[in-house]
C-alpha cells in the first residue's frame, strides 16, 4: 500500500507540473516568474524548479524563454515588426536578455534571423515553417545560420 500511495503522489505531482507547463504555454507573453508559478501549484520555487527540470529536462524559466523565442521566431519571419517590438510582444522586458537568449537558442541574433528567415521559410505553410525553425533547447544551437531545414 505504501508504493501505491507513493505512485499516487507522483502522479499528482506530474499533474501539477503539467499545469505549470500549460500555464507557461498559454501565458508566455505575460510577466511570469518561478515564484508565481510555484504559488499556483502550492510548491516552493526551489522544489518546482527541481521537479520541473527532472520531468522536462529544463527549468521553468528555460521553458518559458524557449516558448517566447519560438513565438518571436514566428513574428520575425513575418517581417512586419522590428526586433524591439517582437521582444516586448513576447513578454520580455529586456532587449539585451532577449537577444542573448535568442542567439543561444537559434544560433544567430534576432536581427540576422529576421533578415534571413523570411527568405528561407518563404512559401512554406506556417505549420511547416514552425516545425523546421523550432529553436534547439539546452544551448545546442548551430553556430552559423538560422535553424532551417
Amino acid at each position: 500500500m505504501t508504493s501505491e500511495s507513493a505512485a499516487e503522489r507522483h502522479l499528482r505531482e506530474l499533474a501539477r507540473l503539467r499545469r505549470v507547463r500549460d500555464r507557461i504555454d498559454r501565458e508566455y507573453a505575460r510577466p511570469l516568474d518561478v515564484e508565481a508559478l510555484a504559488r499556483g501549484v502550492h510548491m516552493s520555487a526551489g522544489h518546482l524548479s527541481r521537479r520541473f527540470r527532472a520531468a522536462y529536462g529544463e527549468s521553468p524559466y528555460g521553458y518559458l524563454m524557449t516558448r517566447r523565442i519560438e513565438r518571436a521566431m514566428a513574428l520575425l519571419r513575418r517581417g512586419d515588426l522590428g526586433v524591439t517590438d517582437v521582444c516586448f510582444a513576447v513578454g520580455c522586458s529586456s532587449l539585451g536578455t532577449f537577444s542573448t537568449r535568442f542567439t543561444e537558442l537559434v544560433g544567430v541574433p534576432p536581427s540576422v534571423y529576421r533578415r534571413t528567415a523570411a527568405d528561407g521559410a518563404a512559401g512554406l505553410p506556417s505549420c511547416v515553417a514552425k516545425q523546421v525553425t523550432r529553436p534547439v533547447r539546452n544551448r545546442e544551437a548551430p553556430s552559423t545560420g538560422p535553424h532551417l531545414a
